[in-house]
């Protein structure tokens, strides 16, 4: 099995479980209330909501954003939904997620 089947066999199980926060907004509560690992962005977010996004985290430094190999389309066809920003909520996901995404993206 190769990276980008394990990423996605895990974000799966991620979002199944509940710890997975899928959108802007949702996402910047979830760092605030410091219910957030880490934030992951897809490969295709704007220059802008990226930026949003460093702002967002600036002041928690402890959770770090992970940019994805992948696109809101990849996303998509995951999880059902389309998006671009998202929050795991939980440390175990998020390192284990940060890790195959970055193997992943080693791969390419």
């Amino acid at each position: 099995m190769n990276y980008h089947e394990k990423f996605f066999n895990l974000f799966t199980i991620c979002e199944k479980s509940g710890k997975l926060v899928k959108g802007f907004d949702i996402s910047k509560e979830a760092v605030s209330d410091r219910k957030a690992a880490c934030i992951m962005v897809t490969s295709d977010v704007s220059e802008r909501t990226f930026k949003e996004v460093n702002f967002m985290c600036r002041n928690f430094p402890d959770i770090p954003i992970i940019k994805l190999p992948f696109d809101m389309k990849d996303i998509g066809a995951s999880i059902g939904k389309k998006v671009g920003v998202m929050a795991v909520c939980d440390k175990g996901f998020a390192d284990k997620l940060a890790e195959y995404a970055k193997a992943a993206a080693d791969t390419e």
